[in-house]
């Protein structure tokens, strides 16, 4: 693996010295220094190893958590007895005089299935053993093994929950020698320099901040206003000194190894390529999905999509200067410059074959909507790829891989993939699904809202919204019932994008449907949307709900009420 420390000298040098802090305050923590940094990760959202897997992979497992609360016989330890309202955050603060004191360099022993997988919170130490082989994330969750998870969930509060804790708590074997424990009152805040939103920008999390705007926005323009854009972020918001960035480009294939580094300003001078293009995260609806059954993952409603003019240089251009001729069995890796504190960033690949068709317009985006990016949205290059699920179109742009193998990234192997219905926490193996990458044909209804009391005008509603299709398909209809599907209105395409060609679709459909109506009427409304492969939505979540809450395209709905 490549050492991810030179390429991170493009962050401003004092967000480099945090990053190193945080890898001494989680190298000391464990066995006075005798531990790899590299061994210790932190987050997720169900116990002290789940914590890991959200530093590398992104929340898993409420619908786990939620059962094992249920059957978990270990009795939850609280200071105040019998009061089941007490702070659970307590428990980790306060020594439980029934288990026994053990020191780091104890707990650090314990690092391996062989010998068990301690870690420490607080004061607390934890065996969670019989848990890892039951984590689609365990190779992450044993890189916490043997060491302190405060450090990481100083950095991933959202993960500081009742549940979470409370969870934590029923593998608890003992305390943490007073001495061993890890403080992070003096640990820099990560969080402290991250952008300034929009207001009007709804936020399913803060931290990492992820956010949509009210769908009622989305129609009002065919480019989405950059600050209206949904909001994905898996890590803290890099700070970029733009003197000192630079991309690292690497071929690493068989019959071509080759490296190149290219300054901000190297990549504005080569040829410039526009397109307009809609991003759509992969879990895009997941709130609508979870109304089926529980999911682990941020509730997106219908809003974590937007589309905008992007502006950069083609990768296809960079990689033909460096040699490289396209096959089908090659990959594309993008890492970012945001990082854990074990320094890993967030990564994916694309399919070489993609990157390098001059049709597939993938480019290194410096540009939004004729504006210089803004850091949220990847400041200071962002690779685009059209069609493709949002979690490739990577972010605060650091390196390029060309390699003969997919992207080892958790994001790529260990989420945004999804499986049959029936398929849950024990039996899913993410090995046997292929990474997201085009994204189904979808369609959404923006205004009005579900639960609106609305006028009819001459006997007619207005509905509208917008349709889109990955992989470059174009949308050419889109229906409208507001009876069951007895009957259906075709609606009207009012912005589109236009002179392509086929397989150039890259950015949605605005539509409006006219809605006959009644004084009184209660009607659930739905769209569908079809593409020019005649690809069309499915009825119901219910039919597609997977664990992971990933491309839900079914029909969207609302209910209404005419005055």
């Amino acid at each position: 693996m490549c050492e991810k420390f030179p390429r991170r000298t493009v962050v401003k040098r004092v967000e480099l010295k945090q990053q190193l802090r945080w890898l001494k305050t989680i190298s000391t923590s464990a066995n006075n220094n005798e531990h790899d940094p590299n061994s210790h990760e932190g987050s997720d959202d169900t116990n002290p190893l789940l914590a890991t897997a959200t530093l590398v992979g992104g929340s898993l497992l409420t619908y786990w958590i939620v059962r094992k609360l249920k059957n978990a016989s270990t009795e939850v330890y609280a200071k105040a007895a019998g009061s089941e309202q007490q702070d659970i955050r307590k428990a980790h603060t306060e020594i439980r005089k029934d288990l026994p004191v053990y020191s780091m360099d104890e707990v650090g022993q314990h690092d391996s299935p062989v010998k068990g997988i301690w870690v420490t919170y607080g004061i607390g130490v934890y065996d969670i053993t019989s848990f890892v082989p039951k984590h689609p994330g365990s190779d992450k969750i044993m890189l916490g093994a043997g060491s302190a998870i405060d450090p990481f969930w100083h950095i991933f509060q959202q993960h500081n929950t009742t549940e979470v804790l409370t969870l934590l708590e029923t593998f608890r074997i003992g305390n943490l020698r007073e001495d061993d424990v890890v403080s992070t009152k003096d640990q820099h805040n990560p969080w402290v320099a991250e952008p300034k939103r929009h207001p009007i920008l709804k936020a399913t999390a803060q931290k990492p901040f992820n956010a949509e705007p009210p769908a009622s926005i989305l129609v009002d323009a065919f480019l989405t206003p950059t600050q209206f854009f949904y909001v994905r972020n898996h890590l803290p918001v890099p700070e970029v000194d733009i003197q000192e960035y630079e991309l690292e480009i690497d071929i690493e294939l068989t019959d071509n190894t080759k490296s190149k580094r290219l300054k901000y300003d190297d990549l504005r001078k080569l040829p410039q390529h526009s397109v307009v293009a809609t991003i759509m995260c992969g879990g895009n609806r997941r709130g609508e999905m979870m109304q089926v059954k529980p999911i682990k993952g941020l509730s997106w409603g219908s809003s974590a999509v937007g589309n905008a003019r992007w502006t950069g240089a083609r990768l296809s251009d960079v990689l033909v200067a460096m040699g490289v001729t396209s096959d089908e069995t090659s990959h594309v890796h993008f890492e970012g410059l945001d990082v854990d504190p074990t320094s890993t960033p967030y990564a994916a690949s694309i399919p070489l074959s993609k990157a390098m068709d001059p049709r597939g317009d993938v480019i290194l985006a410096y540009e939004m909507n004729g504006e210089t990016l803004s850091r949220d949205h990847g400041y200071p290059i962002r690779v685009i790829v059209p069609g493709v699920v949002g979690s490739r179109n990577v972010k605060w742009l650091g390196r390029i891989v060309v390699s003969e193998e997919e992207s080892g990234s958790h994001w790529q192997q260990k989420d945004y993939k999804s499986f049959s219905p029936n398929t849950d926490w024990d039996t899913v193996d993410f090995s046997t699904a292929p990474a997201i990458q085009y994204m189904p044909v979808t369609s959404a209804i923006c205004s009005p809202a579900s639960g609106d009391q609305l006028k009819a005008e001459d006997g007619f509603i207005t509905v509208k919204g917008y349709a889109w299709s990955g992989g470059g398909q174009e949308i050419i209809r889109v229906d409208v019932t507001a009876d069951g599907g007895e009957t259906w209105i075709v609606a009207d395409l009012d912005q589109v994008e236009k002179d392509t060609g086929r397989g150039r679709h890259w950015s949605w459909s605005l539509w409006t449907a006219k809605v006959p109506v009644k004084s009184g009427d209660k009607l659930e409304i739905c769209s569908r949307a079809v593409d020019d492969n005649y690809n069309s939505q499915p009825e119901t979540f219910k039919n597609i709900w997977n664990l992971r809450g990933v491309v839900g395209n079914a029909y969207s709905r609302i209910k209404v009420e005419i005055k």
